[in-house]
């Protein structure tokens, strides 16, 4: 049984390709992925058993040699309530704290600039994830 790695594969659509060593790539339908498998991940390695079907190599059967290799979105910390609860309070405390140091031609004491910095960047990480 060849060993392969998986090219990619579409969930929705129940079908994808695993590289086929010496030979051209292989189609894999989701009818022969193993009990309680729904997918399989690119780059995950798989051993299978394969004929020629009418549009080329068709995977009869597969085993799996790796767990797959998820890449992991990074999860959002805080609901949307929540950021908006912070994005709220953090206008508050400019406007209060930072806004009329400003206005009087002085920069914020260190204490509120870091506070502010903190604060930006949990905002600015949270918004970009």
């Amino acid at each position: 049984m060849p060993i392969g790695k998986v090219k990619w594969y579409d969930t929705e659509r129940g079908f994808g390709f695993v590289s086929n060593p010496g030979d051209e790539d292989c189609f894999v339908g989701k009818q022969v992925l193993p009990e309680g498998v729904e997918e399989l991940h690119p780059g995950q390695r798989i051993e299978f058993d394969f004929a020629a079907g009418r549009r080329g190599p068709q995977a009869l059967r597969i085993k799996l040699l790796d767990s797959p290799r998820v890449s992991r979105r990074p999860q959002h910390k805080y609901q949307p309530e929540e950021l908006h609860g912070m994005i709220s309070d953090l206008v508050t405390f400019l406007e209060s704290k930072v806004q009329p140091d400003l206005r009087s031609g002085r920069r914020p004491d260190r204490k509120t600039g870091r506070q502010v910095a903190e604060i930006l960047r949990a905002v600015a990480r949270e918004l970009d994830s």
